[in-house]
């Protein structure tokens, strides 16, 4: 009702209130009516009529939205009848010299009860009677502590939308079968099912923003039971900066479900590695590599040097942060392979390079099976390449990304990887340049990762292949990857493996079965279908062997390996051959090596200054 209309009316209820009130109060006190009482009665309720509403208005009870009231309002009702009552008492003694405690007394409560209750019943009979709208979809909301109260508020009052809560869920004991604006908390978390089928829910909110990744994947094992349309509320952080607003929910998505934190990063020390310094980051339009650069520009770097092979991809990162920093940050965009030796010494002779992130390889393990002599082109010699080209110039800090396929690989793709581990691990030994790698596990998401796989099979109606019912990895989120990187350069002393501690590994079916269930379909529907290991493929992968476990963290769920490499020299003779062998050979010999335990020279061996040159000059023919 519009505010002209309503003020009228609420004025006419509470006069009519006020006066019968006093009346009533001095009726009850002396029933019959007392010679000279109505001049008595007059005044008070003149008096108690004028104040009344005067204090209404200060305390702004004809401007409140009585349909939401809450103890707010009554606080407020309560304080303007009181001090009414107190200004007819005043008048009273002044005018009469006298008061009736008993009438004063029993008018306060009848007032307090007559208007608190004209307005609450309101409220009651809009919760029970008009607000329940049937188009509306019926809600269980999870979390019956501040947020959940908040969005359970916002959905009552936001006439907009489509959402009506019904009930909360709770594991706190104290709070079941307790009403939250008249919304009960029904049941614990493990009754969501239950309460999803008797109180025909439609949607689930998660509302505990400072859940444990741990306990979201257990409240979303619950809802994913139903077929209700599961949500999570926004964070406390985008909530408080004013991104968004609370009813801005959004899908659960399979990173919520990793069952652990993300790792945080210590802003300080990453801050003097990178502000105001020139930053190279190779791979930078790939999904680590253009990560990694948007997460540097957060910390303003003079210069960042965007280096990939591929056109498009280094247009598109170039644009987008150009569009963000353009006024704080050069961006030059270079296209170069990482296979040409002679480009990258020029590159890095003229921009002098600070840090230097090194993200380009190839990744995929089947593809590098039928491929092995483009792996160890790229991966080995290219890492072989710009390693030495930032140990030449006396490059800062030069962070290799590494994998955990690096550990005992029995693919080519590992095995080159671990390869790359050793040439830069041996460079550290000798260069003025901090050289550390970093391991990753699977990253979500990214360019061949199983999430856009899945994606697609699932949107083209399943199903959804899955190559071993047992097969594990371990898992992390892009930004994840990318805050490690950063966070290992921060914390480079030279020569280590750095490894994230990335919790329990994950069943690929069940990423599968989740990604399933939250694209809004279920395993029937879809289907998921076992293909069978691929060529290279592990049933599971190790972060860090049996002789390179450290126990202690460097920083929070963060781990350096005791990865030992080969010897330099006698790496770079098994470089120097590793073209000239079949490929049969070649896998063998990659991953052989990749496997051994190092020997350790009985004296210093020499250093090969234009170590494995034979090995640059096949690349060279070979492109």
């Amino acid at each position: 009702m519009p505010y002209n209309r309503r003020l009228p009316l609420l004025m006419l209820l509470d006069s009519t209130i006020v006066i019968t009130a006093i009346f009533l109060s001095y009726l009850i006190v002396n029933p019959t009516l007392q010679h000279g009482a109505m001049p008595f009665l007059l005044v008070s309720s003149v008096t108690l009529l004028v104040s009344h509403h005067l204090f209404a208005a200060i305390y702004r009870m004809y401007r409140n939205t009585w349909e939401y009231a809450s103890i707010g309002e009554l606080i407020a009702i309560i304080k303007a009848i009181t001090l009414s009552i107190m200004t007819t008492i005043v008048v009273q003694l002044i005018a009469f010299q006298t008061i009736d405690v008993r009438v004063i007394g029993i008018t306060w409560m009848m007032h307090v009860l007559l208007i608190g209750g004209s307005r609450f019943s309101w409220r009651l009979f809009r919760e029970r009677f008009i607000t329940p709208n049937p188009e509306k979809e019926r809600t269980l909301v999870v979390g019956a502590g501040a947020a959940g109260t908040m969005i359970v508020r916002q959905l009552l009052k936001n006439k907009e939308t489509n959402l009506y809560p019904v009930a909360f869920a709770d594991d706190d004991p104290k709070k079941l079968k307790l009403q939250i604006y008249g919304i009960d908390v029904k049941g614990k978390i493990h009754h969501i099912p239950k309460l999803v089928e008797k109180l025909k829910i439609e949607n689930i909110i998660i509302a505990i923003p400072s859940l444990q990744k741990s306990e979201l994947k257990r409240i979303y094992e619950e809802c994913a039971k139903t077929k209700a349309n599961t949500k999570i509320m926004p964070s406390v952080k985008d909530l408080i900066a004013g991104k968004i607003s609370v009813n801005n929910f959004r899908d659960v998505q399979v990173e919520d479900l990793l069952g652990r934190e993300p790792v945080e990063l210590d802003m300080t020390s990453i801050s003097k590695k990178i502000t105001s310094k020139t930053i190279l980051v190779t791979g930078a339009g790939g999904s680590i590599g253009s990560e990694i650069c948007r997460q540097v520009c957060k910390f303003y770097p003079k210069k960042l040097l965007l280096l990939g092979h591929g056109e498009n991809s280094i247009y598109t990162i170039d644009m987008e942060l150009r569009q963000l920093y353009q006024e704080e940050i050069e961006i030059i965009p270079i296209i170069a392979d990482i296979q040409d030796r002679t480009r990258l010494f020029e590159i890095i002779s003229k921009y002098k390079p600070d840090v230097i992130y090194h993200a380009a390889a190839h990744k995929h393990v089947p593809l590098m099976e039928y491929n092995p002599r483009e792996a160890v082109k790229n991966n080995i010699f290219g890492t072989k390449n710009i390693a030495e080209a930032a140990d030449f110039f006396g490059v800062g800090c030069f962070v290799m990304v590494s994998t955990d396929k690096a550990v005992n690989p029995p693919n080519v793709m590992g095995a080159t990887k671990r390869f790359a581990e050793m040439i830069v691990q041996n460079l550290a030994k000798e260069s003025k340049t901090k050289f550390v790698a970093v391991r990753f596990g699977n990253v979500l998401g990214s360019r061949g990762s199983v999430i856009p796989l899945f994606k697609k099979q699932i949107e083209a109606g399943g199903p959804v292949t899955v190559t071993h019912p047992e097969m594990t990895r371990y898992f992390m989120t892009i930004p994840e990857a990318s805050r490690l990187v950063l966070q290992a350069g921060a914390l480079a002393r030279g020569g280590e493996v750095f490894v994230l501690n990335m919790g329990e590994p994950v069943k690929i079916v069940d990423l599968a079965r989740n990604l399933i269930t939250l694209s809004g379909y279920t395993e029937e529907e879809i289907g998921i279908e076992f293909s069978g290991i691929r060529p290279g493929e592990k049933l599971f992968e190790e972060l860090l062997n049996e002789n390179e476990l450290q126990k202690k963290q460097v920083f929070p769920k963060i781990f350096i390996g005791k990865a030992d490499p080969i010897d330099k020299q006698e790496l770079y003779q098994i470089i120097d051959t590793l073209l000239e062998q079949d490929i049969k050979t070649l896998k063998e010999t990659l991953i052989s090596n990749a496997n051994r335990k190092p020997i350790v020279p009985s004296k210093p061996s020499l250093v090969l200054v234009n170590g494995g040159q034979q090995a640059t000059q096949h690349i060279t023919s070979a492109t």
